[in-house]
């Protein structure tokens, strides 16, 4: 069984890519800070609880467990947090992973799967976003992880990284069994959002802007399940590991939901209305973000399972009734 490093493995994404990895005859090693992750989300799991920015730790983890590739998911995630903050951005998202690269340079590993995102693409100039689509972010989150995916290339041509950096849209749900899912510091994801709002652990749900160019004037996302999201970087790590080439892929399910759909979705599901806030539009807040992922079936032989937003919803939702974190 290859031992696979997952850094930020007790987080919301890098819980369910444990999960799928250890169902799957991989051995993952989790190491997290737990600023963000939950222990609760990894029982059973290879903890060490220990930063990508202490090489001391990095190098006893690589030593002891004989690490064959790493799955990197420890990274901040905050777009408002990265405007007012954005030393910690740059020192965590960038500095600490550059740490994390010479730890693998020094210990021979060289497959490396990162977690990148569609923020690296901005404002979009055309929709659906494909791969070839402009890299322009407009926030220092955005930026770090196209400084990483610049990084990755540079240690490509340098030093023989390989790497998979896998652009993601929106992630969403929970995991079927209700065991892991989302639980964030500060909430900023819209479907956990709205769905705490209807069970009463939050007062209301803020809806930023009804004046867009779009059907019904909200702002349109691209929802992919968290466990589809899984599924995607274990075909990547199996493509590396079997000589794949480095690429950049894009991860969505090729449908965008307005957040008006989703509230009403939510509604319907739980059966109940939402408490909602109609508020000004939130600056840099595309009119639409859907994403082309034809190069994800092609190279990772990938669709995603879940393209019905009810069944996804259905997820989070039970998720937010036997919530364990």
């Amino acid at each position: 069984m290859p031992n696979i490093l997952v850094t930020g493995g007790a987080g919301y994404i890098g819980s369910h890519v444990v999960r799928d990895l250890a169902e799957h005859g991989f051995c993952p090693v989790i190491l997290d800070n737990l600023s963000e992750g939950h222990r609760e989300a990894c029982p059973g799991m290879t903890l060490v609880e220990a930063s990508i920015a202490d090489p001391a730790a990095l190098a006893t983890v690589f030593t002891r467990h004989r690490i064959e590739a790493v799955m990197h998911f420890s990274a901040f995630a905050y777009v408002g947090e990265s405007v007012t903050d954005p030393a910690k951005y740059y020192q965590n998202n960038v500095g600490a992973t550059l740490t994390l690269l010479e730890a693998m340079r020094q210990h021979g590993v060289r497959t490396f799967l990162f977690s990148s995102s569609c923020a690296t693409y901005g404002n979009p100039v055309y929709t659906p976003i494909d791969e070839a689509h402009p890299q322009n972010p407009v926030n220092p989150y955005g930026r770090t992880k196209l400084m990483v995916e610049q990084i990755l290339e540079d240690y490509r041509r340098a030093y023989g990284v390989r790497y998979i950096a896998l652009r993601y849209f929106n992630a969403a749900g929970a995991h079927p069994d209700g065991t892991i899912g989302e639980s964030h510091r500060i909430e900023t994801h819209l479907i956990p959002l709205v769905l705490q709002a209807i069970k009463g652990t939050r007062p209301s749900v803020s809806l930023f802007g009804t004046d867009y160019d779009t059907p019904d004037g909200t702002c349109v996302r691209d929802y992919i399940h968290v466990c589809d999201l899984a599924r995607a970087h274990r075909a990547a790590l199996e493509l590396l590991l079997n000589g794949g080439e480095p690429a950049c892929i894009n991860l969505g399910v090729e449908q965008g939901h307005s957040v008006r759909e989703i509230i009403a979705l939510c509604e319907e599901v739980a059966g109940k209305k939402a408490p909602v806030i109609e508020a000004e539009r939130r600056p840099g807040d595309p009119p639409s973000l859907v994403a082309k992922a034809a190069k994800a079936k092609k190279v990772l032989s990938f669709m995603p399972d879940y393209t019905d937003m009810r069944e996804i919803i259905k997820t989070a939702w039970q998720w937010e009734n036997k919530r364990r974190y």
